[in-house]
């Protein structure tokens, strides 16, 4: 067991433990690292998974339930088929089975699956501070450096490599102007400051080199 993978286990396990688990969490973890450790995936794997757990903490006072989030952190992508669509939908629809089956509460449950839906659009409403906080979790990548958005950039790439050349920068290109296009790319006051201005130079450069 690497160590990335064990310090993710024992975080699982203090996170189910925390939220009134009545099942035993590891064989829910086992399940979950395996998930994330696919072989199709490049970059929505147990790094990301880890990034983004640990940008929530970041941002955790701002959330209303920040254990939500994390949960939601934990499955926002535990369903990952490149060549899909209802990737979002499905990772909800097993954090309902797996949180169910762990005995945690009926209304955390359907919160996490919420949240879950959510990163489709990464468009939270007003006021969703649990919602703002995973959705600014999630894309803090996009606000690296140069050299790590490229790496992650070159990353989602290698996913998408049975797609053609020319329909990848068609699709990629419409992804980034959604993006771009988003009243906020950040909501979190410490994400916007952190994140918003690199995001959006990295977004625009990746536009340009796609010929957007």
């Amino acid at each position: 067991m690497t160590v990335m993978t064990a310090s993710l286990t024992d975080r699982w396990h203090d996170l189910l433990v925390r939220c009134g688990a009545t099942a035993d969490p590891a064989p829910y973890a086992a399940d979950l690292l395996g998930r994330w450790a696919e072989p199709q995936r490049r970059y929505h794997d147990t790094a990301h998974l880890t990034a983004v757990l640990d940008r929530v903490d970041e941002l955790a006072g701002h959330a209303d339930d920040p254990d939500a989030v994390r949960l939601a952190a934990w499955f926002h992508d535990a369903v990952y088929r490149p060549d899909r669509s209802e990737n979002e939908e499905r990772s909800a629809a097993l954090a309902v089975r797996a949180l169910q089956e762990a005995g945690l509460p009926a209304e955390l449950t359907a919160e996490v699956a919420r949240l879950v839906r959510l990163t489709v659009t990464h468009h939270p409403a007003a006021g969703d501070r649990n919602g703002e906080v995973l959705c600014d979790a999630d894309l803090a990548v996009l606000g690296g450096t140069p050299e790590q958005y490229a790496a992650y950039a070159a990353a989602v790439r290698e996913e998408y490599g049975f797609v053609p050349e020319d329909a990848f920068r068609t699709g990629r290109a419409a992804i980034l102007r959604q993006l771009l296009d988003l009243p906020a790319l950040y909501r979190t006051p410490q994400a916007v400051a952190r994140y918003d201005a690199a995001a959006r130079r990295n977004l625009a450069g990746e536009l340009l080199l796609l010929g957007g």
